[in-house]
């Protein structure tokens, strides 16, 4: 018996006793989901500062406003990245860029990588955040745009909506996501780490990521 055998032996074992060839047609038994689906009990603002620990812990940079100061606050974040020009996603809130000295870049299909590339920063809502993760969570809904548009720019600047947007745990992100839809899951800004763990940031997305955690008025 060779190491495959082996190893294909054990997981036939493991699964339940149900017809195995699903390109047959058969269905395999329903998967047991006794598995806690949140780490503890929590208040909407305890959710919160765990978000927030856990992206400041993946070196993104996160910052707390309401719907007041939220104009001012991205006006601000670009300004001090030296941003000319912002992308914009197709619903994003006109009033969240109504202070910022920039030119507004709106995402198009027919934009090329390359013209993406030259642009300076993205400014999107998200789907939903997870607090005990850490992660943020699009899935190209009118205010966050293509996938693309997150991705190639160096700096994005994303406002989640808390508590609204904010749960506890991945299972009840699951439960919330629709899983047609082009999902996204961000957990810090882009880096990789070679053998000698030597950390290299933009490699795969955005070099730096602001998360802006947008309280009730």
């Amino acid at each position: 018996m060779t190491s495959k055998d082996r190893i294909l032996s054990r997981i036939r074992r493991a699964l339940p006793e149900a017809p195995r060839c699903a390109a047959e047609g058969a269905r395999l038994g329903d998967i047991p989901r006794d598995y806690l689906h949140v780490h503890g009990d929590r208040t909407p603002a305890e959710s919160t500062d765990l978000l927030a620990a856990h992206l400041s812990e993946y070196r993104a940079k996160v910052h707390r406003t309401d719907g007041a100061g939220l104009p001012e606050l991205l006006a601000r974040l670009l300004a001090a990245r030296g941003a000319r020009t912002v992308l914009v996603p197709p619903a994003l809130p006109a009033h969240w860029l109504a202070a910022a000295d920039a030119v507004l870049v709106p995402d198009r299909a027919e934009s090329t990588p390359y013209e993406l590339d030259a642009v300076d920063s993205v400014v999107t809502g998200c789907a939903l955040a997870v607090a005990e993760t850490g992660t943020i969570v699009l899935d190209g809904g009118p205010d966050q745009g293509r996938r693309r548009i997150t991705l190639i720019p160096d700096h994005h600047v994303c406002v989640v909506r808390v508590p609204d947007q904010l749960v506890d745990s991945v299972p009840q992100a699951l439960a919330r996501l629709d899983p047609t839809r082009p999902l996204t899951w961000i957990s810090g800004p882009s880096a990789t780490s070679d053998i000698e763990l030597d950390r290299v940031e933009g490699v795969h997305g955005p070099r730096t990521l602001e998360v802006v955690l947008l309280g009730a008025e």
